[in-house]
């Protein structure tokens, strides 16, 4: 090689630092690959993505398989760049060679196809796949030896192969990946994919009908007066029970009580409420709402009551009500019933009903009351004050000044809310 013309030492060295280049980017871009989208082009057919999807596998012998590859051509470049220097300069050529060589490989060999790889990793992955593919046949014994040696050394200091199979993500993870996919996802679908992630944060006792506003029929009642109220209710299911809603006989479905509202009133009996009821179904009031969701499509069923851990009826929940917790209100009513239990005042303060549901007050008024212990803002309070106080109080709990307007022997009826802090000051 020292008596090989200076031309061809200079096309070799070339050649050595384009391959450089090639197993520098190819080091990048295969480990930089989206690997849920090479999943998906794998299960679409992608010859390609089979191809690194192959390679990948095996990790630890694709890195092997790249570094022997980069080591031998640079070790290669080394000697000929030195030959060519001393022929040039003579013994300080050693240094002066050593010194051109090293910014040559980490300008045109490494920082500059690594970034390009970076930029653009699948396409280099795919296109690198077809050279590596036979290389990995071909230098298999030495990529073998190599990781053997690695291994053993490793296991000396107590260091394991870890598991090499891709990771999967998280809800928070996943969370953040749709956080930040912007306009590949459309807000509205975006909003959706949050909201089935945070499904199981709550409960079904955060989205329940309270027993207080749980509109049924009382078999107590008279029969004129029930047939009243079904020919007026505005829902399609209805709990029946005797006196009270722990003593629950059944769901009354509408169109089940067309057969025997057809008559004259006279001729309906109680009986025949009873006989045309379903089964009433029952949920623990700590139910996650993921859980929920599928345990009314496998009830195939749309109403459930929901109990305490002593059996109390608490309220009751329906499938519209854990749907909308997905895709948002199906109708404005819900959203117009809230704002009439949320009043804004001049002041820039809200006058709120003590029955709603704090997670309401902070979806429609864009708050962050807390949420992990009492569900109302009666109940907020009354945990705060440790009692119904007996005449009009103010208080601050966490950013916020509340100052009672209207209060019963039960419970605090109305309050006025302030915001006292912005987030930022929090």
């Amino acid at each position: 090689m020292n008596e090989a013309p200076l031309e061809l030492l200079f096309a070799a060295l070339v050649g050595l630092l384009v391959l450089s280049a090639f197993f520098s980017s190819s080091e990048t871009g295969m480990m930089s690959i989206n690997r849920y989208r090479l999943k998906h082009l794998t299960k679409k057919g992608d010859r390609s993505a089979i191809r690194v999807t192959a390679l990948l596998k095996r990790p630890e012998h694709l890195i092997g398989l790249i570094l022997i590859g980069n080591n031998l051509v640079n070790i290669f470049a080394t000697a000929i760049a030195t030959i060519i220097a001393m022929r040039l300069y003579g013994d300080a050529g050693v240094a002066v060679g050593s010194l051109i060589l090293t910014l040559v490989v980490l300008i045109f060999a490494e920082v500059t196809p690594k970034t390009l790889a970076a930029l653009y990793p699948e396409r280099v992955a795919f296109l690198s796949s077809w050279a590596l593919k036979p290389l990995s046949v071909v230098l298999h014994p030495a990529v073998v030896l190599v990781n053997g040696i690695s291994s053993s050394i490793s296991k000396l200091f107590g260091i394991h192969k870890a598991h090499s199979g891709m990771e999967h993500l998280n809800p928070e993870e996943l969370r953040t990946v749709v956080d930040e996919a912007g306009d590949l996802i459309p807000d509205q679908h975006q909003g959706m994919l949050l909201n089935i992630l945070d499904l199981e944060k709550s409960t079904v006792e955060d989205i329940m009908i309270p027993r207080n506003e749980v509109e049924g029929l009382d078999l107590t009642q008279p029969v004129d007066k029930l047939l009243q109220q079904i020919r007026t209710t505005e829902y399609t299911r209805l709990p029946v029970f005797e006196s009270d809603i722990n003593n629950v006989v059944g769901i009354l479905h509408l169109r089940n009580a067309a057969r025997f509202i057809q008559g004259t009133d006279s001729t309906v009996t109680l009986a025949d409420i009873r006989r045309f009821t379903n089964e009433p179904y029952f949920v623990p009031e700590a139910t996650p709402l993921n859980t929920q969701l599928l345990n009314f499509q496998q009830q195939k069923c749309r109403m459930a009551l929901v109990v305490d851990e002593y059996g109390e009826v608490q309220g009751l929940v329906t499938l519209e009500d854990l749907l909308e917790e997905i895709v948002g209100d199906f109708t404005t009513n819900s959203a117009e019933e809230d704002m009439e239990d949320i009043i804004p005042q001049d002041d820039g303060s809200y006058l709120i009903d003590g029955g709603t549901f704090i997670r309401d007050i902070n979806r429609n008024l864009d708050w962050d009351l807390p949420q992990d212990g009492p569900k109302t803002l009666n109940g907020l309070a009354m945990e705060y004050l440790e009692s119904i106080p007996d005449a009009h109080i103010g208080f601050a709990l966490d950013g916020y000044r509340f100052e009672t307007t209207d209060l019963t022997e039960k419970m605090i009826a109305w309050l006025r809310v302030y915001r006292t802090k912005t987030r930022e000051e929090e």
